[in-house]
């Protein structure tokens, strides 16, 4: 019995964005190569976004004042709990990722060896000699077992369901699957490389607030002895 990782769904493909240049009467027509990289800027940041669909990108607060003014920000306790709220989405985020990391990376090399095992049974299915193993009774328990040429293997899909191919037909769902897996992993490592930038940057950004709200109350202070000096 071959037990191979779940069939996982690709990716979204990332969709392109067909950018066209027009030209009016009144206006001056702009060089090709400046049209070219503004294409193409244009297609490298909706590429990202479309990348790491799902999660919210952190702005960087730059100007702290402008950014108090905005509708919600009404005290500086407010805003740090926005922040903070947007913070803990992010690490809700990462746990699951990382989680789906951990199953991936435990079913990659559970296909890598069911995979190997299949090619020794396609160099064996043409002969008459019987293949020599060592059949799973129960954890860490195994017995000596004689398997006649076939080209037929069972193959565990999940939920108690298991299905009978041809060995060439289950190589191939495998090979399939471990490309799948190996692309999803890829995927998931990217994702969290992004979520740990928008720590930073949610980090940062309540830094500034805090410090921002430190200054406020120091002035405040400030003008308050003045007025009863």
């Amino acid at each position: 019995m071959l037990r191979p990782l779940e069939a996982v769904a690709p990716p979204s493909p990332l969709e392109t964005v067909d950018a066209q240049a027009a030209c009016t009467d009144g206006k001056k027509e702009q060089p090709l190569s400046k049209m070219a990289a503004t294409i193409d800027n244009s297609n490298a940041v909706q590429a990202t976004k479309k990348k790491h669909l799902g999660i919210p990108e952190a702005v960087f607060v730059e100007d702290v004042d402008s950014f108090m003014k905005q509708p919600g920000n009404e005290t500086a306790d407010s805003a740090l709990r926005k922040l903070d709220e947007q913070y803990q989405k992010y690490k809700y985020m990462e746990l699951n990722l990382s989680q789906k990391k951990l199953r991936l990376k435990s079913q990659i090399p559970q296909i890598t060896q069911t995979l190997e095992i299949l090619r020794h049974m396609q160099k064996k299915k043409e002969t008459t000699e019987p293949m020599e193993t060592h059949f799973l009774l129960g954890n860490n328990v195994y017995c000596k077992a004689s398997v006649p040429p076939t080209n037929k293997v069972c193959l565990w899909l999940g939920a108690n369901v298991m299905l009978e191919y041809d060995i060439d037909e289950a190589q191939a769902l495998l090979e399939k699957n471990l490309s799948t897996a190996s692309r999803n992993l890829e995927t998931l490592e990217d994702d969290l490389d992004f979520l740990r930038d928008q720590f930073t940057t949610t980090e940062v950004n309540m830094a500034r607030v805090y410090n921002w709200a430190v200054k406020s109350r120091s002035k405040e202070n400030l003008l308050k002895s003045a007025d009863k000096s």
